[in-house]
Order: C-alpha cells, then sequence, then structure tokens
C-alpha cells in the first residue's frame, strides 16, 4: 500500500539556450531553496556552448537536450518530463530568490482553487549586481481583465503553476517566438483562479543577448497573444474595455522604447542602420502611436539637456510604465526620499524600527545601528519582527524605538491620526519620526490598489503631526515641482530627466512631503 506525499512534488524546469555562463548560478539557486525542490530538469536547447559541461557538477540533475526548436517547446518538453504536482520554470540567465519556492507553495496552501500563483521580481545586471526591485502587480479581483490590460506577472520565474492544470490547458504554446508565458497567464486567468504575493521571488538578468530587446518582435508577439482573446473579451463590458487598454498600452509601450532606441543610435551615431530598420518595423505593426510619437519629438524645441523620451510624447492615455517607473530604472519619488533620509541619516540610530524591510535603515544609518527591526502587517517577510497595524498598533511595545523610517506608507492607512498616535507610542522619550508621504503619485495597481486612500499637502501633514507631537517638535519639508510630478505621472525614471530640474522644489507642487518629528 502506497501512502501519499505529506509535502506537495515540485518540480524546477531550467530552460537554456546559450547561455552556459549563467546556468550554474541558476541551479545554484534553484538547489539552495528553503523548500528544496524534488527534481530539477534542465532542458537544452540546442545550444553550442556546452552546457551539460556545468550540468555534470550536480548529480540530483536532469538533463535534457534537444534540436533547437524555441523557448516554447523547451518549456513544455521539461513539463513532460516533470513529475511533480506542482512546476516553476527557470530560465538559465535567471535567478530564484531563496524562500520563492515556500512561498508559493504557501501561496497554493491558502489558495487551493488557483491555478497558478507568483509573486514580484527584481533586476540585475550582467554581473548579478541587484539594480532595482520591480514591486507586486497584483491581479485584483478579476484575474483575467488584468492581465488583458498587461501582463502583470513580468517575469516567469516568480510564477509556480499547478502542473496538470498546464497540461490540460496545452501548455505553451510553439507557434510563439516570444510572449508564451503572457498567452498562458490569458488562458489560464480566463478559467481559472490566480494569487500573489508581494514577496520578492525571482532575479530577472538584463544583459545585450536577452529576447526582450528586440521591440518590434515583441511587439508582433504580444499583439498576436492578446487579439486571440478578442472574442472571449466582447462577452463582457469590463474585459472588453480591458483589452482594448492593452492594445493601446502595447503599441505605445513598444513605439516609445524603439523611438527611444533610435534616439540613441542618432546621438551617439551607432548602430543606426539596424534601430531605423527596427523602427520601420514598429511603425508597421503601431502606425498610429509610432507616427504621434515621431510627430511630436520633430517638433519639440531643442534642449541642452537629451532624455530617452522627450515630453512631446505625453499625448498618451497610459503612462509609459505603470509600476512607478520602477521597470525603467529608479522612480522619482525614491530620489527625494532618499535625499530626505540622507539629511536625517544622523537621527537613524539606536534600536531602529523601518516598515516592509530595513533597506534604507542599514543604508542611512549603518554602524548607528544597533537594533534594526522591521514591521509588517502580515507575516511571512524573512526580515519581520513585528507583525501588525499601526492604526490599531495595539500589539506592537510603547516607548521602544531611537527611530521609526515610515516612508510612503501612511497614504495606506485610513485612520492617519490613529496610526501617528500609535507611532508617538511606540518612540522613546527623545525619540524620531521619519516620515514621507505622497502629495503628487499614480495610485498603485497592484497589492495596495484598495487601500490607497490619501495625498497628503504640506500644511496636512504637518497639523497630523503637530496634533500629536506638538509644533515645535516637527519639521516639515517638500521635494520636488510641476516637472518632477509630470515625469512621475508618466512613469519616467530619474535618469530620464533632468537632473538640475528634479532639483527645484516648489512647496504648490510637491511629488514628496516629508517630516522629522520629536517625541519629547
Amino acid at each position: 500500500m502506497t501512502t501519499r506525499p505529506t509535502t506537495p512534488t515540485v518540480s524546477v524546469v531550467i530552460t537554456t539556450y546559450n547561455h552556459k555562463r549563467f546556468l550554474a548560478e541558476a541551479i545554484d539557486s534553484v538547489r539552495n531553496q528553503t523548500a528544496k525542490p524534488d527534481e530539477i530538469i534542465i532542458v537544452d536547447d540546442g545550444s553550442s556552448d556546452n552546457p551539460e559541461s556545468v550540468v555534470r557538477r550536480y548529480d540530483e540533475v536532469h538533463y535534457i537536450r534537444q534540436e533547437n526548436q524555441g523557448l516554447a517547446a523547451a518549456r513544455n518538453t521539461g513539463m513532460a518530463a516533470a513529475h511533480g504536482e506542482f512546476i516553476a520554470f527557470l530560465d538559465a540567465d535567471d535567478r530564484l530568490r531563496p524562500a520563492a519556492l515556500a512561498t508559493n507553495l504557501g501561496l497554493f496552501r491558502d489558495n487551493p482553487d488557483c491555478a497558478l500563483v507568483y509573486g514580484a521580481y527584481r533586476l540585475i545586471d550582467e554581473a548579478g549586481t541587484v539594480r532595482n526591485a520591480v514591486p507586486l502587480r497584483s491581479v485584483g479581483k478579476d484575474p483575467y481583465a488584468g492581465f488583458l490590460t498587461d501582463n502583470l506577472i513580468g517575469m516567469h520565474a516568480a510564477v509556480l503553476y499547478r502542473r496538470r492544470t498546464l497540461e490540460a490547458a496545452g501548455g505553451f504554446d510553439r507557434s510563439l517566438r516570444a510572449c508564451e508565458d503572457y498567452d498562458v497567464y490569458l488562458r489560464l486567468s480566463r478559467a481559472h483562479k490566480v494569487a500573489c504575493t508581494p514577496e520578492f521571488l525571482a532575479d530577472y538578468r538584463r544583459h545585450a543577448t536577452n529576447m526582450s530587446n528586440s521591440n518590434p518582435m515583441m511587439l508582433r508577439a504580444v499583439l498576436k497573444v492578446l487579439r486571440r482573446q478578442r472574442d472571449a473579451a466582447q462577452t463582457n463590458p469590463d474585459w472588453a474595455a480591458a483589452y482594448r487598454q492593452g492594445i493601446e498600452q502595447w503599441k505605445c509601450y513598444y513605439s516609445d522604447m524603439q523611438l527611444a532606441q533610435l534616439g540613441k543610435a542618432l546621438r551617439c551615431r551607432s548602430s543606426l542602420a539596424g534601430q531605423v530598420s527596427s523602427t520601420i518595423a514598429v511603425a508597421v505593426a503601431a502606425p498610429l502611436q509610432t507616427a504621434v510619437t515621431l510627430r511630436h519629438r520633430f517638433r519639440r524645441r531643442s534642449s541642452r539637456h537629451r532624455s530617452s523620451v522627450w515630453f512631446g510624447d505625453l499625448e498618451r492615455s497610459v503612462p509609459f510604465s505603470t509600476e512607478f517607473g520602477f521597470d525603467r530604472g529608479k522612480p522619482v519619488d525614491r530620489r527625494y526620499v532618499e535625499n530626505f533620509l540622507a539629511s536625517c541619516s544622523l537621527n537613524i540610530s539606536g534600536k531602529v524600527l523601518e516598515i516592509g524591510d530595513n533597506a534604507y535603515t542599514m543604508r542611512f544609518g549603518g554602524g548607528r545601528v544597533t537594533t534594526s527591526d522591521v514591521l509588517n502587517r502580515y507575516d511571512g517577510h524573512p526580515l519581520t519582527t513585528f507583525v501588525g497595524d499601526l492604526a490599531k498598533g495595539d500589539d506592537l511595545p510603547s516607548e521602544t524605538f531611537d527611530c521609526i523610517v515610515l516612508t510612503q506608507t501612511l497614504q495606506l492607512l485610513f485612520d492617519m491620526p490613529a496610526a501617528i498616535a500609535t507611532l508617538w507610542r511606540i518612540l522613546k522619550p527623545g525619540g524620531v519620526l521619519l516620515v514621507t508621504v505622497p502629495w503628487v503619485s499614480p495610485i498603485d495597481r497592484g497589492e495596495w490598489a484598495d487601500s490607497w486612500f490619501w495625498s497628503i499637502t504640506p500644511a496636512a501633514l504637518g497639523r497630523l503631526l503637530s496634533d500629536r507631537f506638538g509644533a515645535n517638535n516637527v519639521e516639515v519639508s517638500h521635494y520636488g515641482n510641476a516637472y518632477a510630478a509630470t515625469g512621475f505621472l508618466y512613469g519616467l525614471a530619474e535618469h530620464e530627466l533632468n537632473p538640475a530640474m528634479l532639483d527645484v522644489h516648489d512647496p504648490h507642487c510637491p511629488v514628496i512631503v516629508a517630516a522629522r518629528a520629536f517625541r519629547q
């Protein structure tokens, strides 16, 4: 008599095509999972760089070689060889974070009706250095509508599938040169539930040979995938609207990306012929969006500052980035948050509490910090030491912290006075609260969409803090101006804007408001 395993079985499929130089790092990231996979399968899609020489170092890894057939076919080969109840796919140039499988298995345990679950991811460079963190974009209440609007997942390695459901849906479409994962998300979310977590589960490596670097190919593929959903989308008014928005957004996105590359080639006088050819190809696929963007660019006034995006491009109904600019570089508001914390760095010392993680505590406090604590609303983040809701705060200890770092969070708490009362109570006498809030900002489209309650003016933040801390113990600052706010609303990154103009601070149109409040 056989007994069913007490824990679910997991297969991880790593696909590789001429990425031998990254393969060991990918395999190690799977082997180092806190929840160990039951099998690791490498599918070599006809590589010429001999990845088998790397795989031989690992006795537990199963190696499959096939003639080059494309990424979708390689994933299907891995899926056919897998035996796990759940399956994850990792490209050889990417990495899993240590808790990726454990976190996604926890999501399945809490959401047993789901076909797939996923989390957020980080961007790394060719050397593996973390360059940015891309926050979660949640599916919301209607996953299919969300995916019609955009590819909410962004990185395939952050996903864990229920294998039999994926197989029943036909797996990955071999006819697609790209966006085969997006095609699967759309097909599965139309018929099944999807769950997600804000935890960072994978690292997406950006390098010169990324397949996604080809804008014409990516645009053709994503439009092909999305247009397959046209008939299904018409059966529901919300789906139909999401479908139209998705078509427009993808055309705008790749038109902008290609014209930015063309502009760079013109300025650098390099790869010009190839970029002209690619621009023509994008214009064929998205003629209206490309023409509008070109018209504005040729009409722009000359300027000493040259950006990959010109402000003449702003005649559009969707931003360049729906992720606050995280996917393009450092968001504008982060520039100001970090400037504020740098100016208050001497206050970040002793026992410090930060919300979400402790990145700013360690960056700006360094050796002055004796104890670093992290508060989250829910347990699960590896650095969390306190779990609670600031608006209630009953479980948080009084007079405990020398400093509290609260960045871009207060707008998520409907009862802000109650939250500030909690912050005052848990600070030691003589302790300091460092807080930043948005005044001009997009509303989060993901996890925090339904709890993004407030935009807060300098006067409002000063009044909120003064009522509890006393007016003489509160210092309010403001950062940004109309130029910065416009760039931020359109999702442009810091490096795409004129730094001299970003450093002009207008109290009547700030991007963020910041304050330092001392408890006496």
